[in-house]
């Protein structure tokens, strides 16, 4: 079983701290986290999504695969957390939060170091693969989910889908990819890209941070309960359906899927309800709730991950 300390130490504590830096900005100064929201889903995100999808080295088969499984995870997790919502009468903008938190894993800042970590070299390349997607989703259905229960409604939505850079940066990216257009590595445009998009990562955990300061986490706790069980304890076992369902040659790389659905709630979702969401979950503003559900289902994802590390690395689910 992997030490709960290794993993910790290796993919935790660097957003852990980061995060905290934030917290302590936002603590200190009063910081403008509509002008970050702007530049991270404008630039950083775009920049980042078109380099990973443009340099990964999977094999095209395995591309298809990994791209079908992610899409079919996000469908069944939405419905789910659609269903629970509605259970138990929540409002639009409640669902919305709901499903944001529980649908989309944190693939990126917290699970490339993580799959790295677990699986090596194929569990870093499959989870950029899957970052790329999901950031895909994120961008464009995420987007439409954060504001369906704003002004506006679901024409809103649709319309922001496609104001958001992020989609036409993967398509330029899998046109340059068949084209074989991609520059090389070592390039100034490439390592510009790079610089830009990994920048991505540490502001999106600052701001997570600065929201966190200005939110009273113990008053908001309560009312991320369900997000928090549905986030670590259901997807996961969603995550191993699908994994079965879809089929991979390479079992690291069904194992690595399964691990991605288990990761905390994105960071990503504070920035969508920051640029696009209004409204309030059980009496606190949306933003604070869902800063409160990040923060909670990463401090739990400390044990859930390593159990689920510890199971899939015995090979005995996938």
């Amino acid at each position: 079983m992997v030490a709960p300390v290794s993993v910790f130490t290796t993919a935790i504590l660097p957003i852990v701290a980061v995060g905290g830096v934030g917290y302590l900005l936002g603590w200190a100064r009063d910081v403008d986290t509509d002008a970050l929201n702007t530049v991270v889903v404008y630039v950083l995100a775009p920049a980042l999504v078109f380099h990973s999808l443009a340099t990964t080295t999977l094999a095209g088969s395995t591309l298809a695969r990994i791209t079908v499984a992610v899409v079919l995870f996000h469908v069944v997790a939405i419905l789910v957390a659609e269903a629970a919502g509605r259970a138990v009468g929540a409002s639009e903008t409640a669902l919305s939060a709901l499903i944001l938190v529980t649908a989309f894993p944190n693939t990126g800042n917290y699970g490339i170091p993580v799959s790295n970590f677990a699986f090596g070299e194929t569990g870093r390349a499959t989870a950029v693969v899957a970052l790329s997607v999901q950031a895909v989703l994120i961008y464009t259905l995420g987007v439409y989910i954060a504001g369906r229960g704003s002004a506006g409604g679901v024409a809103a939505g649709v319309r922001r889908v496609f104001g958001v850079p992020l989609v036409y940066a993967v398509t330029a990216a899998l046109g340059v990819r068949w084209l074989g257009l991609v520059p090389p590595a070592d390039t100034s445009v490439m390592a510009t890209l790079r610089l830009v998009g990994d920048s991505a990562i540490p502001v999106m955990l600052l701001l997570v941070g600065i929201q966190l300061a200005r939110t009273d986490v113990g008053s908001t706790l309560s009312a991320v309960g369900g997000a928090v069980a549905l986030k670590t304890l259901v997807a996961p076992v969603l995550g191993v359906g699908v994994a079965l369902a879809v089929g991979f040659a390479d079992p690291l790389v069904a194992r690595t899927i399964v691990l991605e659905t288990a990761m905390p709630s994105a960071v990503t979702p504070i920035i969508l309800v920051g640029e696009f969401a209004e409204g309030e979950v059980a009496s606190v503003p949306v933003a604070e709730f869902v800063s409160t559900a990040i923060f909670a289902t990463t401090l739990v994802s400390v044990v859930t991950l390593t159990a689920v590390i510890a199971v899939l690395q015995t090979g005995v689910v996938v």
